[in-house]
């Protein structure tokens, strides 16, 4: 019996996190349909609520900080 969920890819992919005028790059380790796990500079405020866009894929994913270690910051899409 085939196991129910969302299937996370784990390959490392870039990323750039938009909120108003200001961007950072980041490293997404693992996503998913529902959501995914960033790695960021250690100098950068990320708001809790930002846009994630997939690099080279161009996909844009509204997202909430679900949680937040170090520089990884897990998040949700919405």
């Amino acid at each position: 019996m085939a196991q129910k969920g969302s299937h996370s890819t784990r390959v490392p992919k870039v990323g750039s996190i938009t909120f108003g005028r200001s961007r950072a790059d980041c490293i997404i380790r693992s996503i998913s349909g529902c959501g995914a796990a960033l790695d960021i500079a250690a100098d950068k405020n990320i708001p809790d609520e930002f846009v994630l866009t997939v690099i080279p894929d161009g996909g844009l994913r509204r997202c909430v900080v679900l949680w937040r270690k170090e520089q990884r910051i897990a998040v949700a899409f919405y």
